[in-house]
C-alpha cells in the first residue's frame, strides 16, 4: 500500500511539473500594436522608479526598500506588485518591465535569490515574473515589442542587448554601451560615450544608428520627434542647452552646473551643484524665470503628468509637488502593504 501511495504521488508530481512546463511553453503573450515607449527620457536617465501609463503610476515605493508598487494619480489605491527592488520601470498595456535590483535584499528565502539581478516582465496587476534576461542589467527602454538595455557578462562586460517582450530573440546589437533612454516611436537618440559625443539616432526597425548632431552631448532629450533637443553640454561645463537640429543651432539655457534634469510641459527641473548654492530648480525651456526649489543636493528627478518627484542624495528622502504648485513640498511618504 505504501509503495502504491508513493507510486501514486510521483506520478502527480510529474503531472504537474508536465502540465506547469506545458503553460510555460505556451504561454500567452500579447504584443504592441505599433511602437510603444516605455517611459519617459528624464525619468529613465534618472533611474526609471516612477512610470506613468494610462492612468496608473508605477513606482519603487522608497518606504518599503523601492519594492515595485502602482496607485492612481492621486496617490490612491496603492498596490504592492512584487517583492522586487525595481528600476527602469517600463510599462504598455499589458505589461510592467523593469530591472530586478535586488542584489543587496536580505531575503529569507532560497528561491528569491536566483537571478537578484534581471530584466523581467509583470503583468500591470502584478502576478507572476517572466524573467527575460538573468544577467546584470541596466537602463532598459521599451520601443514597440522590444527592449533595448545595457547588458553585463563576464565575457564582454558592458554592451547594448535588445530582447523580445516574449523572451526570445535576445541580441547583442552594438559592443558599446549607450544610454538608450531618449525614446521616440520607433526611435531613440543617444550620445556616444567612447569615440565621440554627438548625438546619433537609433533605427530600431533597421537597428542602423547615424549621427545628426556633432558636439560634446550628454543625456540628450527631444520633446519634438527628434527636431530639437535639451542636453547637458560639456563645452559649457555641463551647462544646459538646446539644439536646433534643421538650422544646427545651439542655445544656452543655463550656465549652471547641471548633475540630474528632467524635462515636462513648459519647465525644465534640475540639481544645480555650486559649494555654496546648490539646490533643486526649475526654468522655462527658453531659460526664463529660474528658481531654486530647495536647496541642497538632490538627486533621481522624476516627472508625472501631475507631479516631480526627487530624492536628497544623503538620507535618500523623497520629495514631492504639484507641477502648478512647485513651492508647496513635501515628502512622499505612502503606505507599506505587508501581505
Amino acid at each position: 500500500m505504501k509503495k502504491f501511495v508513493k507510486i501514486a504521488i510521483a506520478v502527480i508530481i510529474i503531472a504537474a511539473i508536465c502540465i506547469g512546463c506545458y503553460f510555460l511553453l505556451h504561454e500567452e503573450v500579447y504584443y504592441n500594436e505599433g511602437y510603444v515607449n516605455g517611459n519617459l527620457p528624464g525619468n529613465l536617465y534618472n533611474g526609471g522608479q516612477f512610470c506613468e501609463h494610462n492612468g496608473t503610476i508605477f513606482f519603487a515605493n522608497p518606504e518599503d526598500n523601492n519594492k515595485l508598487y502602482s496607485m492612481d494619480l492621486s496617490g490612491n489605491n496603492l498596490k504592492k506588485l512584487s517583492e522586487d527592488v525595481a528600476t527602469y520601470i517600463n510599462a504598455d498595456d499589458h505589461y510592467v518591465y523593469y530591472v530586478r535590483n535586488n542584489v543587496n535584499e536580505n531575503l529569507d528565502y532560497n528561491f528569491f535569490s536566483f537571478y537578484r539581478n534581471a530584466l523581467v516582465r509583470l503583468p500591470r496587476d502584478g502576478g507572476s515574473v517572466k524573467i527575460l534576461d538573468t544577467e546584470p542589467c541596466m537602463y532598459a527602454s521599451l520601443l514597440g515589442n522590444y527592449i533595448y538595455y545595457i547588458h553585463y557578462d563576464k565575457e564582454d562586460a558592458s554592451t547594448l542587448y535588445k530582447i523580445c517582450i516574449d523572451g526570445t530573440d535576445r541580441k547583442q546589437v552594438s559592443a558599446e554601451a549607450f544610454f538608450t533612454c531618449c525614446t521616440d516611436g520607433q526611435y531613440f537618440y543617444y550620445n556616444g560615450m567612447t569615440t565621440s559625443g554627438s548625438i546619433f539616432r537609433y533605427d530600431t526597425a533597421s537597428d542602423t544608428s547615424s549621427v545628426i548632431f556633432e558636439g560634446n552631448c550628454y543625456k540628450p532629450i527631444t520633446l519634438n520627434h527628434g527636431s530639437s533637443f535639451f542636453y547637458i553640454d560639456g563645452d559649457k561645463g555641463t551647462g544646459l542647452t538646446s539644439v536646433d537640429i534643421a538650422s544646427n543651432t545651439s542655445t544656452l539655457i543655463t550656465d549652471d552646473n547641471i548633475d540630474f534634469y528632467n524635462v515636462y510641459g513648459e519647465y525644465i527641473y534640475y540639481q544645480k551643484y555650486d559649494v555654496d548654492n546648490s539646490g533643486l530648480c526649475r526654468v522655462k525651456k527658453d531659460g526664463t524665470d529660474m528658481q531654486i526649489l530647495k536647496k541642497g543636493d538632490y538627486k533621481n528627478i522624476h516627472v508625472t503628468s501631475s507631479h516631480v518627484y526627487f530624492a536628497d542624495s544623503h538620507s535618500n528622502t523623497v520629495y514631492y509637488f504639484t507641477h502648478n504648485n512647485p513651492v508647496n513640498i513635501m515628502i512622499f511618504d505612502p503606505d507599506i502593504i505587508t501581505d
